[in-house]
């Protein structure tokens, strides 16, 4: 295939039409992704074997509670056999009961795990299907641009061009060099609107495994095999390589301590329960000691075995939810810091607004036509590629009937819009045409010696109150006037602002428009402040004075001058359809490219958040109920006077403790749901949300023990089980 094939034409059009019933699908998230349910039979299985493998010392190490009970299991099952023997402690049956249920409590907790982990392989298995072996159509002599050759995807390198036609599957990542095209993304993102994908801007960024359904592009690639946007995608929802988080450490910690605690006192004890019966009598004991297999069910039951054992499981299905929500995060680390956040950062276009300004009006300088400044708009805007500039090209055509000119046929050269000067243009031989923000044309016009016109900027200041954005376009040095863009604050935003500033969260908008434009956005949308003018050094410089004073900052962006500040921000959102630098910077990469997504991402992390709370407040709270439960009921053969604490009534001693290791085992199972859903969000402040889990799961943690150990208790008696 010729060079002169590829070329790129002005005057190309591009078919927007979906392929029919492309990204379908039937019980979808809201996303677009296949639903997947809590209890999913296809996970049930393979997490129950999952649950036998992760019986491995080696893996149970890894929760230093649960390994105090998978010990304590062991050691059980030990006595039982060394009972069988008639050695030993006496009652087999009753420690084969103890031994059963502590084997189950290990069990519930690997299998809370391993369902956890099970959602994120499925989720990675479906992102596999993804990977498939394609032809490429490989550039052979860069230099020449003459000669496309087939070339396999695995085959394809960083660095190399590749030409992707209309039916092609895009066979890596890369980035778009040259052309325009409509890119079926369902796939990725499951939204079946295709996407315009086209050279130069914030949306050049191609993905393997779509397909192009219109038009050509020509791409370089990006990334070389095992390194693509699928392969890290894969990486980051495998759930059982998950990071722990600084904060889940800590909190491994205060449990580890508590477990110890528990182990000294259980370890005091031992010495106790060596003794025979007349030894413990001699001693001056009332009666028989206590036995080992009972201190070993006293230490189980009173070392935080709920979160230990829901610990891992919350913070897998804290990421499963954010895939869910068709994000990706790097780390479980991004997760927990997005429910940390005090400031949110987002840009004014496409987040706050509707994105898609579009010229609506053209307003001439004193001594110049309507037609003469729709002529220089439009030269200025004829190779910009953004919307704003496209449209500013098809404005003037349609009303004041000017035809699109090719840049060739003008010997032209194209100056590009740059976050610093924040103009665009055309040179035309000595002819320097410019379109850009007021006070950067105005500098411009003033550095070659010429006047600003008064008027005008009145003009100016009129299009900002509107909450429109103004463009000033100078001809040669000549100003020629404004031209009006327009956008719209989406409905609903203003809301959702309010239920941020209500958590504690401050919304700051970012924008490269004038502060009377940025003004009236914000005080529409609902935002808390904002930053007119943004040039990169400004937004780095926001982020880290927030920083400085103590504050997490989250960020959207998909620009490659947003990937220093993306870099610097605590909770980097980057865009799929952004540039690689965004993606690179990000600690998330949300897939819909949907800048709102920020909000809900804040949501699942406080989500995560809470749950783990909530089920640690309730773990270190049915402790105290246990308490009341073992303790009379281990020692009151003992220590008589320890009668007084049994409030609760049980049968026996036995019962006792077997009602107490038996609800210890069965509240992670029906802790395991909440655990994988979560605690329901609410925007609520700090205060108020520690009080409601006070109350909730701490009191209920304190009066639920004691309501399940009767009510087991009561049952073991009727079938005379203790």
């Amino acid at each position: 295939m010729s060079s002169t094939s590829v070329q790129k034409s002005t005057d190309s059009k591009v078919n927007t039409a979906a392929k029919p019933g492309a990204g379908q699908a039937g019980d979808t998230t809201s996303s677009g992704k296949p639903r997947l349910s809590l209890f999913d039979s296809s996970l049930i299985m393979p997490a129950v074997i999952d649950s036998f493998k992760k019986l491995s010392p080696r893996t149970q190490l890894r929760s230093p509670v649960m390994f105090v009970v998978y010990v304590g299991s062991i050691i059980t099952s030990m006595l039982f056999v060394q009972s069988l023997m008639g050695e030993g402690e006496a009652s087999p049956g009753f420690i084969l009961a103890i031994s059963i249920w502590l084997w189950f409590t290990v069990l519930f907790a690997n299998f809370a795990e391993a369902l956890a982990e099970g959602r994120s392989k499925a989720q990675a298995a479906s992102l596999r299907a993804l990977k498939q072996t394609v032809m490429a159509k490989k550039l052979a002599i860069p230099k020449h641009g003459t000669t496309w050759l087939p070339a396999q995807a695995n085959d394809l390198r960083k660095g190399d061009v590749v030409l992707v036609e209309a039916n092609d599957v895009i066979p890596i990542d890369g980035e778009v060099i040259e052309g325009v095209a409509t890119v079926d993304e369902s796939a990725i993102t499951g939204e079946s609107a295709p996407v315009i994908r086209e050279s130069g801007g914030d949306f050049s960024a191609v993905t393997g495994g779509t397909r192009v359904l219109s038009d050509w592009l020509v791409m370089r690639v990006t990334s070389n095999p095992g390194e693509a946007f699928i392969d890290r995608m894969i990486a980051m929802v495998e759930g059982a390589k998950r990071q722990k988080t600084p904060n889940e450490v800590a909190l491994t910690i205060l449990l580890v301590a508590l477990t110890i605690i528990f182990l000294v006192v259980t370890v005091t004890l031992l010495p106790f329960s060596l003794f025979s019966v007349d030894a413990a009598k001699a001693a001056g004991f009332a009666s028989a000691p206590i036995s080992i297999t009972v201190l070993i069910a006293l230490l189980v039951c009173l070392i935080p075995t709920t979160i230990g054992g829901l610990l891992s499981a919350i913070g897998v299905a804290g990421m499963s939810r954010m895939m869910q929500a068709n994000v990706i995060a790097t780390s479980g680390r991004a997760v927990e810091a997005a429910g940390d956040v005090d400031v949110l950062m987002l840009d004014k276009t496409g987040t706050i607004t509707l994105g898609n300004r579009q010229a609506s009006d053209f307003f001439p300088a004193a001594g110049v036509t309507l037609p003469q400044l729709a002529d220089s708009a439009q030269l200025a805007s004829l190779a910009d590629e953004t919307p704003e500039g496209r449209s500013i090209v098809i404005f003037a055509k349609q009303k004041y009937n000017l035809r699109e000119r090719e840049m060739a046929s003008l010997n032209a050269t194209f100056v590009q819009f740059t976050a610093q000067t924040r103009m665009s243009g055309v040179d035309i031989g000595n002819r320097q045409i410019r379109k850009g923000a007021a006070d950067s044309v105005k500098k411009f016009v003033e550095s070659l010696g010429r006047p600003f016109p008064a008027e005008l900027s009145k003009t100016v200041d009129d299009i900002s109150r509107r909450g429109s954005t103004p463009l000033v376009v100078v001809d040669d040095g000549k100003v020629m006037g404004a031209i009006e863009l327009k956008d719209i604050v989406k409905g609903g935003i203003k809301e959702r602002f309010a239920e941020l500033r209500r958590m504690g969260i401050k919304t700051i908008m970012i924008t490269g428009d004038n502060r009377l434009t940025a003004a009236a956005i914000a005080a529409e949308a609902g935002v808390d402040d904002f930053l007119a003018e943004a040039t990169p050094e400004d937004k780095l410089k926001l982020i880290r004075s927030h920083q400085a004073e103590g504050r997490l900052v989250a960020m959207t962006g998909d620009g490659t001058n947003d990937a220093p500040a993306l870099a610097q921000a605590d909770v980097a959102v980057a865009m799929a359809s952004g540039t690689q630098a965004a993606k690179e910077a990000g600690n998330m990469v949300d897939l819909d490219s949907n800048p709102t997504k920020l909000l809900e991402i804040v949501e699942i992390g406080k989500q995560m958040l809470m749950t783990r709370g909530s089920l640690t407040t309730f773990s270190i709270a049915n402790d105290i109920a246990k308490y009341f439960a073992i303790i009379p009921a281990a020692f009151v053969a003992t220590y008589p006077q320890l009668k007084a604490l049994d409030i609760m009534h049980l049968t026996s001693p036995s019962s006792a403790i077997m009602s107490a290791v038996i609800f210890n085992a069965l509240i992670i199972v029906f802790l395991i749901p909440l655990a994988l859903k979560g605690v329901k969000y609410r925007a609520i402040g700090a205060s108020l949300l520690l009080r409601r889990n006070l109350l909730i799961y701490g009191l209920g943690g304190i009066v639920l023990p004691f309501v399940g150990i009767k009510l087991i208790d009561v049952i073991l008696a009727v079938l005379h089980l203790a």
